[in-house]
């Protein structure tokens, strides 16, 4: 044989017994699911919702759906959530499902590619079927958000709903009620046709209204107008947490005078600001055209001077009437709750909205100049100290919805987040100051956001926009190079974050060893000891490591989220004695630290001493940043 053959030969014996192995082919993937179409649905449907179980937090949901002819109907359960930016959609707790046409029950089948699809074959003769099916609420966090207790409850009206797939949400109308537990109240923007004792009965809606439209509902609630057609809707679990003070609610009245005088437009007939006061219902913040649904913990009005770091929700959450319901991203908005969402504008859509929601905060007065100040610095200080920044540019975060699905993240300082929020609030700064001095004072953002949101008075439809649209606003209020200006800082890996706000607009960022009162209140808002600038972790009120910034002096020790600090230099922990430590510069610090059963003792090396961030005034005349964070008369 061949010399030359007998390699070929060789090479070729495992192709040819791999050939005689066993190879399937791909199975096609169909889809039967209907695409959204701008047509009429056949009729309106109409959904009841039981919401007295408030002890078990379950929902139970009767729901007639028109259909226009026999053969397949595909029902969808809400996927892609708008506020989420990601297919969050609650499938998993949809339970109890049960289909039927003239009292009898037909089979359903779930979609085998969108298990948030069902279809159904409908009968002959028949004109709607009917779905019964429960939504089982999270009864511990570990399951999900709570969102039901024994005091209160918000119901959000696409954990409850199903839809007939084929058809845009704006073109199936929906006629809902609810039965609130006795002598509860509600809230939400929806218009009320009649009540029935505790059964409400709200006035028919499309679909993309309900959607946008949660309830608030408690056994503890108070209403205050902040401007004609602007209610802020409280609930509490405890009747002391509504007492707000005269000069609190003014506040918040300012809030909406403050807002209208920077858009110059109103895009709501009407608007509910909705405020959860609870131990027991999670947190939330999610903007919604004519509401949004805010929770905070105990104390919002009745320690007042200790929730400080939770006063930019609502304004934040308000603003987003105008960016991001009204005005929104042309690849954000979908037809339906199945189309996926591209989030390619988010450090427009959150990003300016965390940039006026810092404004308004302060220009209302719900935060003070120098509680804005300590609230930018960390926010400046975060972004400067990302590790990730090395490798993650900003616009690449926007997909960070999707997919890290809000899940915690063991190296969030190397992995980033979504910093779209914070870092898009640093460009909108970074461009106001530098539209103050390329006009000379003359122009600012504010003239970006009346001209780009104060259009169309009234108008709460959707006026969706793209990367060029935003230039091209940008450049009638003063020209530049607002294009490059823009990719440069959104689409390129910076090393650092955008600074130049703050030195243009009279502030510098700086590190000194004490920190700001913002810091403290946000340390103790959060119960933890922020030591992230000096050795590069936080640590929760039991020692608990609940963060390490990349490639710090506490990652290079070893240390890692999950691992408990038990000693510093042979003295059992006390925060103030390892501030102490670190701020005597003797290196190294010797940690006895604990991960699972195992215990070790870690040498951190580091002598800078504490460091905390701040905004450091230049020079002694005015600053545009101040100028930005002053009330407009």
């Amino acid at each position: 044989m061949s010399k030359r053959v007998l390699p070929l030969l060789c090479a070729l014996l495992p192709l040819l017994a791999r050939a005689q192995n066993t190879a399937p082919m791909a199975v096609p993937i169909i889809d039967s699911i209907p695409p959204a179409r701008d047509v009429a649905s056949p009729g309106l449907i109409a959904l009841s919702v039981d919401a007295t179980d408030n002890t078990r937090g379950i929902f139970r949901m009767s729901e007639t759906i028109p259909v226009a002819t026999a053969g397949p109907l595909t029902l969808l359960y809400p996927k892609w959530l708008p506020g989420h930016h990601s297919d969050s959609g609650l499938v998993s707790q949809l339970a109890g499902l049960v289909v039927k046409a003239g009292g009898r029950v037909l089979p359903w089948r779930r979609d085998p590619v969108d298990v948030f699809a069902f279809h159904v074959d409908v009968p002959e003769g028949t004109s709607s079927v009917v779905a019964e099916f429960q939504y089982l609420s999270p009864t511990d966090v570990t399951q999900g958000r709570i969102v039901m207790s024994p005091a209160m409850l918000n119901l959000e009206w696409n954990a409850v709903v199903l839809y007939p797939a084929g058809f845009y949400a704006r073109r199936i109308p929906v006629e809902a009620t609810v039965k609130y537990p006795e002598g509860w109240k509600a809230a939400t923007a929806l218009e009320v046709a009649s009540e029935d004792g505790a059964t409400v009965h709200y006035k028919q809606v499309p679909l993309d209204v309900l959607v946008d439209s949660p309830v608030f509902a408690g056994a503890n609630v108070r209403v205050e107008t902040l401007a004609p057609g602007v209610r802020l809707d409280i609930v509490a679990d405890q009747p002391e947490q509504l007492a707000a003070t005269d000069e609190q609610i003014q506040f918040h009245r300012n809030l909406v005078t403050q807002a209208v005088k920077l858009f110059g437009a109103q895009h709501y007939n009407h608007y509910d600001l909705l405020l959860a006061i609870s131990e027991r219902q999670s947190s939330i913040g999610l903007e919604h055209h004519r509401s949004s649904e805010n929770g905070v913990g105990l104390g919002y009005f009745t320690e007042w001077k200790d929730t400080v770091t939770g006063r930019s929700l609502l304004p934040h959450e308000y603003t987003h009437s105008w960016n991001g319901k009204y005005r929104r991203g042309a690849d954000l908005w979908t037809p339906d709750y199945r189309t996926p969402m591209q989030g390619s504008l988010l450090w427009v859509y959150e990003g300016q909205t965390q940039f006026w929601g810092e404004v308004l905060a302060a220009r209302s007065g719900l935060i003070s100049h120098d509680e804005a100040l300590g609230s930018l610095a960390s926010i400046a200080a975060i972004l400067d100290n990302a590790a990730g920044r090395k490798w993650r540019p900003l616009v690449d975060t926007t997909d960070d919805p999707v997919i890290a699905q809000r899940r915690p993240k063991g190296w969030r300082n190397w992995q980033r987040s979504e910093d779209y929020y914070n870092e898009g609030l640093l460009i909108w700064l970074d461009a106001d100051s530098l539209l103050r001095e390329l006009s000379h004072g003359a122009h600012s953002m504010d003239d970006f956001a009346r001209a780009f949101f104060g259009v169309n008075d009234r108008d709460w439809g959707e006026l969706t926009y793209t990367f060029d649209d935003v230039v091209h606003t940008l450049n009638a209020v003063q020209p530049y190079d607002w294009a490059g200006f823009l990719h440069t800082r959104v689409d390129q890996v910076n090393e650092h974050a955008p600074l130049a706000g703050f030195t243009r607009g009279g502030y510098r960022l700086v590190y000194t060893d004490t920190p700001t009162d913002w810091a403290k209140s946000q340390e103790k808002a959060r119960k933890l000891t922020d030591l992230s600038y000096s050795i590069g972790l936080t640590l929760g009120k039991e020692g608990e490591i609940t963060g390490v910034a990349w490639d710090s002096p506490a990652f290079n020790a070893g240390l890692t989220v999950s691992t408990k600090l038990i000693a510093v230099n042979g003295h059992a922990l006390e925060t103030d004695r390892l501030k102490a430590a670190i701020k005597a510069k003797k290196s190294p610090l010797s940690l006895l630290v604990r991960t699972g059963d195992i215990y070790r003792t870690v040498e951190l090396k580091y002598d800078g001493g504490l460091r905390y961030p701040k905004l450091e005034k230049i020079g002694a005349g005015p600053a545009s940043l101040d100028a930005l964070l002053a009330p407009k008369l």
